[in-house]
């Protein structure tokens, strides 16, 4: 691929816009979760710049996370261009230098905090703690607990437990059980992103002594966790059936069978750069899951 070294494009390559699906969806679902229980509550509680610093902060996060990424895989060797199976990365390609990369690595942690520190104002202290412990493991995940398979840990925290949660209670100051039912099983679904991803990488992260979950398990056990992630995910909305809402539960199943079409082409493929149309497919599954999962949600 031809890009200048440093340019508008290679800045644009280095973010990874198409991870943003994954920062969009849980926050997508937290305001609809808060747009539904709204009207339980006298007034106008419902904040749309909330709303919008929540989805900002998320993307921003996540092209943070991207790029501190990018940086530390090179610099640990991990994005070898020779043996490389995933998308090309911006350092280890030279469209982006070290030094600039380092830069926008500060530059964007800044930015987050800037734009995640007005929403102490609409949920409290308590903010500045979580947006403290977002861009900790922002940086621990990439550098430490990503080698020790932890990273469908941090998924399930940080793509489905915090996000959702804190979207809602953002709006509404509390939390219920079915929120946190939502925002698990949204990071279930969000975590076979990496899943696919760690799939693809097995052979080569096991060479560089990255103990992803997947090389823990092994291949054949990831791939059927590949698969159940997104069945768990459907079935734990049966919670809203519980509550009457039947559109939330019945929708994101037609999410259910683009995944299991997506698995079967994983096991097809099994092996090589032919798994990152894997990877594409399962981030349009993602979006769909928090589209119809939300446009469920509010639907009466």
């Amino acid at each position: 691929m031809d890009v200048k070294k440093d340019s508008l494009k290679a800045w644009i390559l280095a973010a990874r816009p198409k991870t943003l699906t994954g920062a969009a969806v849980p926050v997508m679902i937290g305001l609809a979760l808060a747009w539904k229980d709204a009207k339980l509550y006298e007034g106008d509680v419902f904040s749309w710049v909330a709303a919008m610093l929540c989805l900002l902060f998320a993307f921003i996060m996540q092209i943070d996370a991207n790029f501190i990424n990018d940086f530390i895989d090179f610099a640990k060797g991990t994005d070898d261009r020779e043996t490389r199976l995933g998308p090309e990365r911006a350092c280890a390609q030279g469209w982006v230098s070290i030094d600039r990369m380092k830069h926008a690595i500060a530059l964007t942690t800044c930015l987050a905090c800037v734009v995640g520190l007005p929403l102490v104002w609409f949920g409290g202290l308590e903010m500045i703690l979580v947006g403290l412990l977002c861009v900790v493991f922002c940086f621990l995940y990439t550098t430490h607990l990503s080698y020790l398979g932890l990273g469908d840990v941090l998924v399930l925290v940080f793509f489905g437990l915090i996000p959702v949660s804190i979207t809602y209670y953002i709006q509404l100051h509390t939390v219920t059980a079915e929120v946190i039912v939502v925002s698990l099983a949204c990071g279930l679904v969000i975590d076979g992103l990496l899943l696919v991803n760690n799939f693809r990488d097995r052979d080569t992260d096991k060479t560089a002594g990255k103990n992803t979950l997947v090389v823990r398990i092994g291949e054949k056990a990831a791939l059927w966790l590949y698969f159940m992630v997104g069945v768990v995910a459907c079935l734990a909305g049966v919670i809203f059936a519980f509550n009457g809402k039947w559109w939330a539960f019945v929708l994101p199943f037609a999410y259910l069978v683009l995944h299991i079409l997506t698995f079967l082409k994983m096991k097809r493929i099994w092996k090589g750069r032919a798994l990152n149309g894997c990877l594409g497919d399962t981030a349009r599954n993602i979006f769909l899951y928090g589209l119809l999962l939300s446009v469920g949600i509010l639907l009466p």
